[in-house]
């Protein structure tokens, strides 16, 4: 718009604001004195072509598939290839989570994605002491190679990406995986996927990890290390804001702690010598998608610029597959009711659109019962006609960044990337992200506007719908998925099975080599791979590393 262009527009605007709109309040006044969106952030009434600048339009908007990303990575969107539609799933044994992979793949889904117990995620076997009445209840229980090649069983693991949410022991986790792949005869080269093994976020959000941050830091890069030389195809990490937004954060937080961790996994990878462009076109992205749709279509779009200026500029990459933000989403558990969980589905559908109209390349969609217990087989099929429907029946993805152009979307694009840069001069102000979090400034932001969201609801100036309004007193009616009562036993005698039947003396030599290792520099991955070849169990290979590494103790913020 020329400046003419923008005088006539004001001039029409402000006789529209004094005649129509005036008019309208006089007759019905709006029906709060002041909007804001999911982050407690304030929405004007109006947005209007000269809410942002034109002349920066092709700088910071571009085209899709073109430098900065914010319309996408892809050139042509989903008209080439839909997203991934990657269920979340793991309960129980490896037999009943195995099953249920089957299930999934028959009913559709492009993707395996292994959740596993609090135990495994803690790094304990299913029979420690620590690991007491925690069995399989929030994923399945690893407890050694034998549990994953019956987890794995005929899966077909180079045809489908696989993707597991485990952080302290993601480095054994992944090792388990890759053993069972070789002992199948399948190339290294041939497996797809992605381990979380994002472990500053746990830090700052979900808690579950083991070592100090620096030892916890070593074993994130030797993966990355060993999977940039070996599995060209796998993402050895998938950083991960789902996690911050869940404990609480705003969007805008929920993307600068994210790029954030992103920035400083960068820069300990460089330190250890690899070559940015050789590393980072493996990096992912792991986000949440929230109710407030407008405001998650705006994150997605500031994550993709801020990442590409980030590892063009302050990384000087060359090669344009590192600038690209890839990113996987889960729709918001945090946002599910054990209210009438039937309203779950409505949430997730407006979340898994959002994702979509944002670029995601794989999603997750939960089921209307996580808020009770993990999912009936009824209910994670709705989750995943869910996506299905998004997909072939909406619309939404015969054209490219379909919500590109939006005044509303692009200002709040801006004003999200605005907000990330100011946390990343507050973070570096405190030294970077490991002094920030020893510090407790993440974990103090989060809880603040944690604080802060849930008054809202408290004082009923925001309505969740069948919790502070609209409830009724109808009792539960949806099935509600029951695991196997032997479950337990069948799993620990797997595992005492394996300990009697092992070469123990092996298992003891490999282990002595990996506290070797840990004590060096050397990559811990190839010794790793060693030791769960052997059948060496998750615990005794984490219980070297708590030996070595110690064990963590947040400070606590008050």
């Amino acid at each position: 718009m020329s400046n003419d262009d923008i005088s006539r527009f004001e001039k029409s605007k402000k006789e529209w604001e004094e005649t129509t709109l005036k008019k309208t309040l006089s007759a019905r006044p709006e029906r709060a004195e002041k909007f804001i969106t999911t982050s407690s952030r304030p929405i004007k009434r109006l947005y209007t072509p000269t809410s942002f600048s034109p002349d920066d339009y092709l700088k910071k908007e571009g085209f899709p598939g073109q430098y900065p990303y914010t319309r996408g990575v892809h050139a042509t969107g989903y008209r080439g290839k839909l997203w991934t539609m990657r269920m979340f799933a793991g309960f129980g044994t490896a037999e009943e989570t195995n099953q249920r992979f089957k299930y999934l793949l028959e009913q559709g889904q492009t993707g395996l994605s292994i959740a596993f117990d609090m135990p495994t995620l803690y790094g304990y076997d299913t029979d420690a002491p620590q690991a007491l009445g925690e069995f399989g209840k929030c994923g399945v229980a690893i407890s050694s190679m034998r549990d994953m090649e019956v987890l794995l069983d005929g899966l077909p693991l180079d045809k489908v990406s696989t993707s597991m949410t485990i952080n302290s022991p993601a480095a054994v986790i992944w090792a388990m995986f890759i053993a069972v792949a070789d002992k199948r005869g399948i190339a290294r080269k041939k497996l797809a996927g992605t381990i979380q093994n994002d472990i500053l976020k746990e830090y700052i959000a979900q808690k579950e990890y083991i070592f100090p941050p620096k030892p916890s830091m070593r074993l994130v890069t030797d993966t990355i290390e060993f999977g940039t030389e070996h599995l060209p195809l796998w993402n050895t990490i998938s950083i991960s804001g789902y996690h911050i937004r869940e404990a609480g954060s705003t969007a805008a937080q929920e993307l600068a702690f994210t790029l954030g961790d992103g920035i400083e996994y960068v820069k300990w990878a460089i330190e250890r010598g690899l070559d940015v462009d050789a590393f980072a076109p493996r990096l992912s992205f792991f986000f949440n998608a929230h109710n407030d749709f407008f405001e998650e279509i705006a994150k997605y779009r500031a994550a993709r610029r801020i990442w590409a200026k980030v590892m063009r500029e302050q990384f000087g990459a060359k090669n344009p597959r590192s600038w690209l933000m890839r990113f996987h989403t889960q729709t918001a558990g945090a946002s599910l009711t054990a209210q009438q969980p039937e309203n779950n589905i409505a949430r997730v559908a407006i979340q898994a659109l959002a994702a979509v109209l944002g670029g995601t390349q794989s999603l997750h969609t939960n089921s209307m019962d996580e808020a009770l217990a993990l999912p009936s087989e009824m209910a994670v099929r709705v989750a995943l006609r869910t996506q299905q429907i998004i997909a072939h029946e909406s619309g939404v993805a015969n054209t490219v960044d379909p919500l590109g152009g939006s005044y509303f979307v692009e200002q709040l694009t801006d004003e999200m990337e605005a907000e990330a840069w100011d946390y990343f001069e507050k973070v570096e102000a405190l030294g970077g992200v490991l002094p920030a979090i020893e510090a407790g400034f993440f974990q103090q932001e989060i809880a603040d506007a944690a604080y802060r969201y849930q008054h809202e609801i408290d004082t009923r100036q925001r309505i969740v719908v069948g919790v502070n309004e609209y409830d009724t007193e109808e009792q539960l009616q949806i099935p509600i998925l029951e695991m196997d009562p032997q479950g337990y036993e069948v799993q620990v005698a797997r595992l005492n099975e394996v300990r009697r039947t092992r070469d123990n003396r092996a298992v003891k030599s490999r282990l002595a080599d990996l506290r070797a290792a840990a004590k060096g520099n050397k990559n811990t991955m190839p010794v790793i791979l060693d030791a769960v070849k052997e059948y060496a169990t998750l615990q005794e290979i984490m219980d070297v590393f708590r030996d070595v590494f110690g064990e963590y103790q947040e400070q606590a913020i008050i």
